[in-house]
């Protein structure tokens, strides 16, 4: 149903403007009523939320087309009376309502006046079913429950070790006092992780995550956390980094790429087997001779990720074995790095094992400030 119809107020104007943008396209219902509170729109969506025609609404006022009471029972036109009310309102903001038979809906408001205090030429009204709702909720819900496990575990050996060792100090061997106070370091740590984790969630779903962009060298990049592995015990031929050169100039926050390196070099390592392979090249463009950034891949020769799973990587608490982590790692690796203008994808490699490849472009330092 486009904006409007024959025989409804404003069926011109509407279908004219549809040919801009069809309301049917948008995920969310709309309804728009002209300056006599009459609806000249009515979007598939709100049909399918309100589970009444756009055939029945189209031409009907405002309140009877969508019957709307808050939760005490009150009939919200009425309540609001968005066309003899505050002449400086503009929006009513979303809230949750009832539509006839008790089921619920998210809506929101906006007034279109026809100056700053004029009178209103349309009331445009959103409508979002709860579901959208409750999975934010449940997402939390799970957010909170994950949270609480992981920070149960360190504080509670934090909290025994350092009441064992207040109330036992002499009985215990220096090598003995060692152990327990590196357990505690390593487990202090790993809150600390938890909590950065947590920080970087909050700010990549505000869209407040800040990139601070110098150059990089993520060939050199790459080759530290090769070389803290190696230090760290596992075998140099582990690992084979191939870096295409000459590479674009690469402007990003130095910080945050460690830590997608870090995270997706950590996963290949403890899920995955054989070789280790990180390919740095020059992303591919449609026009040649020009670099649009680099492409990392990061591949290995294990079982790899099952088909089935491949569109949960990068969601929450997704986790690839049960060998510890939060499942949160991925989803802030592909906060990073959309929040860098890039993209990132998982496949399958050429060894059976599991591909990450992500892509940052080229940009100058004068866009980046």
């Amino acid at each position: 149903m486009s904006v409007g119809t024959s025989g409804a107020p404003g069926a011109q104007a509407g279908e004219h403007a549809a040919h801009a943008c069809d309301p049917n396209d948008l995920p969310d219902g709309l309804v728009v009523a002209d300056e006599q509170g009459r609806v000249i729109c009515y979007n598939t969506a709100a049909e399918r939320i309100t589970r009444i025609p756009a055939a029945e609404a189209l031409g009907q006022r405002l309140e009877k087309a969508l019957p709307l009471e808050d939760l005490e029972g009150r009939r919200w036109w009425q309540l609001t009376d968005p066309y003899g009310g505050l002449a400086i309102r503009t929006r009513q903001p979303e809230r949750n309502l009832l539509l006839p038979g008790g089921r619920e809906v998210l809506v929101s408001a906006r007034y279109v006046r026809g100056g700053p205090t004029g009178p209103v030429e349309r009331v445009v009204v959103c409508l979002r079913d709860t579901e959208a709702r409750r999975r934010t909720e449940r997402s939390h819900a799970e957010l909170i429950a994950t949270v609480a496990h992981e920070l149960r575990s360190p504080l509670t050996s934090v909290k025994g070790f350092t009441a064992t060792l207040l109330a036992k100090w002499e009985r215990f061997t220096d090598d003995q006092k060692r152990l327990m106070l590196e357990t505690v370091d390593a487990d202090a740590d790993r809150v600390t992780r938890l909590i950065a984790e947590l920080l970087d969630i909050s700010r990549i779903d505000s869209g407040r995550l800040e990139v601070r962009r110098q150059p990089v060298d993520i060939g050199a990049a790459v080759g530290r956390h090769i070389q803290a592995y190696v230090a760290a015990g596992q075998t140099a031929d582990r690992f084979l980094l191939r870096v295409e050169q000459p590479l674009p100039q690469l402007w990003a926050d130095p910080d945050k790429i460690d830590q997608v390196l870090s995270n997706l070099l950590e996963n290949a390592v403890r899920h995955g087997e054989g070789t280790v392979t990180i390919d740095v090249t020059p992303a591919a463009s449609p026009r040649e001779g020009e670099d649009t950034g680099t492409s990392v891949t990061v591949s290995d020769e294990g079982p790899g990720i099952p088909e089935e799973s491949m569109n949960r990587v990068f969601t929450r608490f997704w986790r690839g074995s049960k060998r510890g982590g939060t499942g949160l790692g991925l989803y802030i690796v592909k906060g990073i790095v959309e929040a860098h203008g890039g993209a990132i994808t998982v496949g399958r490699a050429p060894g059976g094992g599991a591909e990450f490849r992500f892509t940052l472009p080229v940009a100058a330092p004068a866009y980046l400030t």
